[in-house]
């Protein structure tokens, strides 16, 4: 896995994703390898970038992700922040000027996740340089703006997006594939992840005695863990549907269940390990009693897209009979981890088989042993998927980078 994080995936990203240019990343290559260069540049994108790169030089220590983390760090900083009205943009123009200005919360989330990673990745190195402190104050710039607007104050919960002036808005969708609800599974499940660090990266700051904790307080911090605690519940208790514990997918503010009966295993064996983190993170022995028997259940019945030959079906709708069995790479990635988190924490020998498997189907048929990276996806003949990016908007450095870094910390450690 560290051969294929290193050579594979941050390689390719090194090598043909930095925008010389105009500074930042370069926002698509196609799938049969065309570069973009006028592709507009997500948000989304360079969190994820932000995130991969600080993580990876936390764990493998090899400087130059540092200079690439960096280089995201402040991209985001001096492109993506609005400075008028707070929070960032969805998305920029390739020459780093706004163009789709709206204020998506699942994009605040992984933008806090990046500067969180960026922040524990300089505290373990001992580094306060100016872009620690600058992350910092960033990161808890967009928690404070995710707590003061997403939060819904009647029925709980985080909203799916706002006006860049943080009003309402009529089209709260994360992408043309979703429905139009003003709640859902995957934006709660991106906040949890990010809160999750950001509670980490305060404990080891603390643990560090690093100079940042000049920028903590008691409320803060308390702020921090109530707001995680309460995402668990949510999860536990709104989230998961307690008849056949997969995750729904789309809420009502109310939180009634929207869009039909749909079921998506990726997002399901992701929520299991992701979910297991919060609750290990915080501490409480007491969350943890609660939420590690719902983690064994949601990570079972993600089994039912597991296929023959290792893989996992990404989602079906049950109400239509429609299944999307195409083998996508973020899905795969998901499955390796979340079946390893049930063999680590619970011994169970044949979820370590899972893990393994689906590995193996990984280095068989995902990885792109010329151009680097991996495919979107294989459909079940094995036929593999050109029509979607090979890096873009929404494939990025993350789910499989994160897949290799957290085996080797947790097979290492």
């Amino acid at each position: 896995m560290q051969d294929v994080v290193e050579n594979n995936i941050l390689r390719f990203w090194l090598d043909n994703m930095q925008d010389q240019e105009r500074g930042g990343f370069y926002g698509q290559m196609r799938g049969d390898g065309t570069l973009v260069k006028d592709a507009p540049k997500g948000g989304i994108l360079n969190g994820r970038i932000l995130w991969s790169f600080s993580a990876a030089y936390r764990v493998l220590g090899n400087k130059e992700y540092l200079q690439v983390a960096t280089r995201a760090q402040e991209y985001i900083v001096e492109n993506f922040l609005d400075t008028e009205f707070g929070g960032t943009y969805w998305s920029l123009n390739a020459d780093g000027t706004p163009l789709d200005t709206k204020k998506q919360f699942y994009a605040l989330g992984f933008m806090l996740y990046g500067m969180t990673e960026y922040v524990r990745a300089v505290v373990a190195d001992g580094d306060t340089t100016d872009n620690a402190e600058i992350a910092l104050k960033m990161a808890f710039h967009l928690y404070a703006m995710l707590e003061e607007h997403a939060w819904d104050e009647k029925y709980g919960g985080y909203i799916e997006a706002q006006t860049r002036e943080w009003g309402e808005i009529a089209d709260m969708r994360l992408s043309e594939l979703d429905a139009n609800y003003p709640k859902s599974q995957n934006t709660h499940l991106h906040i949890i992840e990010p809160y999750a660090n950001l509670y980490r990266m305060i404990k080891e700051m603390h643990e560090a005695d690093s100079p940042l904790c000049a920028f903590l307080s008691p409320e803060l911090e308390n702020s921090v863990a109530q707001a995680l605690r309460g995402l668990i519940d949510i999860f536990c208790e709104r989230i998961l549907n307690p008849e056949t514990h997969h995750l729904d997918l789309f809420f009502e503010m109310d939180w009634t269940r929207g869009a039909g009966w749909l079921e998506s295993y990726g997002h399901d064996i992701e929520c299991s390990w992701l979910m297991h983190e919060a609750a290990l993170v915080l501490g409480d022995k007491d969350v943890l009693a609660k939420v590690e028997p719902i983690v064994k259940l949601v990570a079972e019945a993600s089994e039912k897209g597991l296929n023959a030959d290792g893989s996992m079906t990404h989602e079906a709708n049950l109400d239509t009979g429609h299944v999307d069995d195409d083998r996508h790479w973020w899905v795969q990635a998901e499955a390796v981890v979340g079946f390893y988190n049930i063999y680590q924490h619970f011994g169970d020998e044949s979820a370590l088989e899972k893990a393994m498997n689906c590995w193996q189907y990984i280095k068989d048929n995902l990885i792109d042993n010329e151009l680097g990276e991996w495919y979107w996806s294989r459909d079940p003949q094995g036929n593999i998927n050109k029509k979607d990016d090979h890096a873009g908007f929404w494939k990025c450095p993350y789910h499989n980078s994160r897949m290799c870094l957290e085996l080797i910390e947790r097979i290492t450690k």
